[in-house]
């Protein structure tokens, strides 16, 4: 079923045709907009809520600037849908997130219109300052650059950083602060509180447009209309609000706040931004999901709810015959509760992800022990660092993709010290339709080759209750890394007894007599499968399920290399430096000779997709892991038969 735009939206082919549009108009482009962003995601999925709350902010940024010349560049992209329609894609909108369609971000290989690639928050503001550095080096002094970013990213040290050159490098930049109190889940801390300070401060905010009345009867023109005014300006803020101080302490002047949904408001506000030289910040208030009145009232629930009817709100659920697996996440957040309830030193820190880690049940049952630190990777494991000092033993939770954002941490401040912070890497592997700024690709290479360090996955459930179990134990005081994929695992009844699993101790899941493959992690049950499908045909491999890539199951690798010349490695992740390399590494060391297959993501940028999808292309799937056992025997077979 094709989904047809409004009329006005048919007409807009670029940001151009906006520029013809009288402000009715405008409105009416506005609101066809943000049905068409309802539509479509409704029936083919996506983010959702965030992109309804910038409808206008979008129409009036594209009506005032000139794009793609001036550049805007949007934090995180989820709010980005609406740039991405009116910016010639509108037709091809229904294949976002899918296999070979557009990208669920903006993306410089997909459009000109899109300045920079964003998946992780925070990183507009030093982009934006970059691009607008530049522009002024090349002397193209009539180019603006405008950074949008939300108040949930602004928490982030990047930001601050980027504020606090902008302020001092002499930059034509426009910062615009989307405060709708939100990022996935309710924002948290200090600078929520200083937001809505400002927000809701009536003084102030009466105050400052009875001033502005007032000089708007004064006659305008010569020094006092932008010498004068600026200074009054500048003044009411001090005097009124002395929280308006932290952004113009940076040297932004502050603009706001406004009404990010009035729409003639935004326009006449940008335009008179854009005469204005200098680094600046403009202030827009806005609801996340606005004009989907369910989204309005449960932004989390409607960031990314998947397939659902637009009309009733029900969002479509997979059917099941049976009982179906829990996801990962699930069975983390369960049992972590589980584990708490026994042991009074288990804290639990995340950045910004309780809902998507499934923290959020620790929260809301242990409050005083489970807490969100907002957008603050490195914050979240250094704050862990300092805990595990103190005799506590703190689980942090972190999206693999964003423990990169604090690799130096893990480094200085865990593994230097060597403190027992168990670190859960949630969504590692291939994550799917989010695409390669979300993948979970690394972590195995980035994590085994820090000192003290000990690297975990759980092929199933059990196993990922397991792992947790272990490392809490008083007894290991070591930093220890559990990574498990984005999901459903494959045990329908995953509640079971807790136990111990030694430390650097696999398993032989299956003997055999033709070749070995050996498993990491959730992909374990790829190989299982594979290995009945080889059965039936009189093949017979041997299943090893290493579930440590630090330290290696030497024992068990020595026996792998004595019996078989002919092994299969696989993983959820690069095989640049991964668990396959790590396998090459102890058989260079010991001298054995074996021909060995490494199976996992390839040394290239992996797109967007469903899981499946990708792991088929990356080749580690089931069918593409019996396959690889079927050539190397056949090889093997082959070359026996030249030989004789």
């Amino acid at each position: 079923m094709d989904l047809l735009p409004g009329p006005l939206l048919q007409t807009v082919e670029s940001p151009e045709d906006l520029k013809k549009l009288n402000r009715d108009q405008l409105q009416q482009l506005t609101d066809e907009l943000r049905q068409y962003i309802i539509d479509v995601v409704s029936m083919h999925g996506g983010h959702f809520a965030a992109s309804l709350g910038v409808a206008e902010l979008t129409v009036a940024l594209h009506h005032t600037f000139n794009t793609p010349y001036d550049q805007l560049v949007w934090d995180v992209g989820h709010q980005a849908y609406g740039h991405k329609i009116l910016t010639g894609r509108r037709d091809n909108f229904s294949s976002n997130r899918k296999y070979k369609g557009l990208s669920g971000f903006p993306n410089r290989n997909e459009s000109i219109y899109d300045t920079f690639g964003v998946g992780h928050s925070s990183t507009s503001i030093s982009a934006a300052l970059g691009m607008s550095m530049a522009a002024k080096y090349k002397g193209e002094n009539d180019r603006k650059v405008v950074a949008i970013i939300g108040d949930g990213a602004l928490t982030a040290g990047l930001a601050f950083e980027g504020m606090n050159h902008a302020g001092v490098a002499d930059s034509d930049l426009l910062l615009i602060l989307n405060d709708n109190c939100m990022s996935i889940d309710p924002n948290v801390g200090a600078l929520k509180e200083y937001l809505t300070d400002i927000t809701t401060s009536q003084t102030y905010n009466k105050f400052k447009d009875d001033i502005w009345k007032a000089l708007g009867k004064l006659p305008v023109g010569g020094h006092f209309s932008r010498e004068i005014a600026s200074k009054i300006e500048h003044s009411i803020k001090s005097f009124v609000n002395k929280s308006s101080n932290l952004f113009e302490a940076l040297k932004l002047r502050y603009f706001g706040p406004i009404d990010g949904h009035n729409l003639n408001k935004l326009i006449d506000t940008l335009q008179d931004l854009k005469n204005i030289p200098g680094p600046k910040l403009l202030h827009i208030i806005t609801v996340k999901g606005k004009g989907y009145s369910l989204a309005e009232h449960d932004q989390t629930k409607w960031h990314a709810p998947g397939l659902f009817d637009k009309i009733t709100g029900e969002i479509y659920k997979k059917k099941f015959d049976t009982i179906q697996p829990p996801k990962y996440q699930d069975v983390f957040g369960h049992s972590i509760i589980e584990l708490a309830e026994k042991n009074p030193t288990i804290f639990a820190v995340t950045p910004a992800m309780p809902s998507g880690s499934s923290l959020k049940f620790m929260m809301e049952k242990m409050p005083d022990r489970a807490f969100d630190v907002g957008i603050c990777e490195q914050h979240a494991v250094t704050l862990s660092a300092g805990m595990a000092t103190q005799g506590l033993r703190v689980f942090c939770n972190i999206y693999s993709t964003f423990m990169q954002r604090a690799y130096d941490q893990v480094i200085h401040d865990v593994a230097i010290q060597d403190l027992p912070v168990v670190f859960c890497l949630d969504r590692a592997g291939l994550v799917g339709e989010d695409g390669p700024t979300h993948h979970g690709a690394y972590d195995i290479a980035y994590m085994r080759c820090i000192p003290n360090m000990i690297v975990t996955a759980p092929m199933n459930e059990s196993e990922l209750r397991n792992l947790m179990y272990t490392a809490q134990l008083e007894k290991n005081q070591h930093p220890f890394v559990i990574r498990y994929p984005r999901g459903e695992g494959v045990m329908p009844e995953w509640k079971t007894p807790f136990r111990e699993i030694e430390i650097g101790k696999g398993r032989k899941l299956k003997d055999g007599k033709d070749l070995a493959i050996l498993t990491f992690g959730h992909p374990g049950n790829f190989a299982a499968t594979a290995i009945r499908q080889l059965r039936t045909e009189d093949l017979d491999p041997a299943h090893y399920d290493l579930r440590f890539v630090k330290p290696l199951d030497e024992e068990l690798l020595h026996e792998v290399f004595s019996k078989y010349n002919k092994i299969i490695t696989v993983e959820d992740g690069t095989v640049v430096g991964g668990f396959g390399s790590a396998i090459l590494e102890f058989m260079a060391a010991h001298n054995y000779k074996a021909q060995v297959i490494i199976l996992g993501i390839p040394d290239k940028i992996i797109e967007h997709g469903t899981p499946k999808q990708l792991q088929q292309e990356a080749e580690f799937d089931t069918e593409s892991i019996a396959n690889s056992a079927r050539r190397m025997l056949k090889e093997s077979f082959e070359s026996n038969l030249l030989s004789q």
